[in-house]
């Protein structure tokens, strides 16, 4: 185990567990850092296939932990290493499988469109509080979501920060299947071994071919980075920030007007 991520590799699989579940499996800079790692090291190693995201009886993950999270956020920058792993999802060669039980949280929902195939029980939810934040979307979710579900459906996801739960996001293609609980552990690993089984190079290529938008989503995460460090300087932010840290709800009109006076 390194920073609350579990690395392991069998049968051509390697498994990367989310593990903090005192935090709900909070994503903090030096786990992004060790999950961006295991992909880049994925991809030079022979030994591993395909990659398995995986929670615990936490749950998938809560997203960023907001108290690490702050503590870069402050200086109106974004973490290098979250956005190491951002990179990652799009370039890693490797399939990437995911299995989700519980919460999965902003960056816990948006990873899933980098995804080859996502399995998921019927506790599963999804959700993307960014704009109550006082931030963007991240990961090319901005395009990646549009574009699977719809302007309308993606804008109640994305912006209004709506819960989705396992029925509607497998009707809206984010998910492939819902499987019971006791089940999904050997769903998602039974998947993960028959594309380790299959010809590598044949896959890889198709992979390659299918995912032929690479260019335009890295331009696209670099576009939200962009916004998303212009949003953490504003006013609302550091309402929705402080807010957090007081334990309180954010008072955005006051924020505003504090800041136009």
């Amino acid at each position: 185990m390194s920073n609350g991520i579990k690395c392991s590799v069998s049968d051509g699989v390697q498994s990367l567990t989310f593990d903090r579940p005192e935090k709900k499996n909070a994503i903090t800079s030096a786990m992004y850092r060790t999950l961006a790692e295991a992909l880049g090291t994925a991809d030079d190693d022979p030994d591993v296939c395909v990659n398995l995201f995986r929670g615990n009886e936490a749950g998938f993950t809560a997203g960023n932990d907001l108290g690490d999270f702050l503590a870069t956020a402050q200086s109106g920058k974004f973490d290098e290493n979250a956005l190491a792993f951002l990179r990652a999802l799009t370039a890693t060669e490797k399939p990437m499988i995911a299995a989700v039980d519980g919460p999965a949280i902003g960056i816990g929902t948006t990873l899933l469109l980098h995804c080859d195939l996502v399995f998921a029980t019927p506790q599963a939810t999804f959700r993307t509080p960014f704009i109550d934040l006082g931030l963007v979307p991240e990961a090319a979710s901005s395009l990646l979501v549009p574009a699977r579900i719809g302007h309308q459906r993606a804008f109640e996801l994305l912006c209004m920060g709506a819960p989705m739960d396992a029925e509607g996001a497998l009707a809206a293609g984010i998910i492939n299947t819902i499987v019971p609980s006791s089940e999904l552990e050997a769903h998602a690993r039974d998947a993960a071994l028959a594309l380790a089984q299959k010809p590598q190079a044949a896959l890889l290529a198709a992979r390659r071919l299918m995912r032929s938008d690479r260019a335009q989503l890295d331009a696209r995460i670099d576009e939200e980075i962009d916004l998303f460090k212009t949003c953490l300087r504003s006013a609302e932010a550091r309402e929705a920030f402080a807010a957090f840290a007081e334990k309180r709800p954010p008072d955005f009109a006051r924020a505003r007007k504090q800041a136009d006076s």
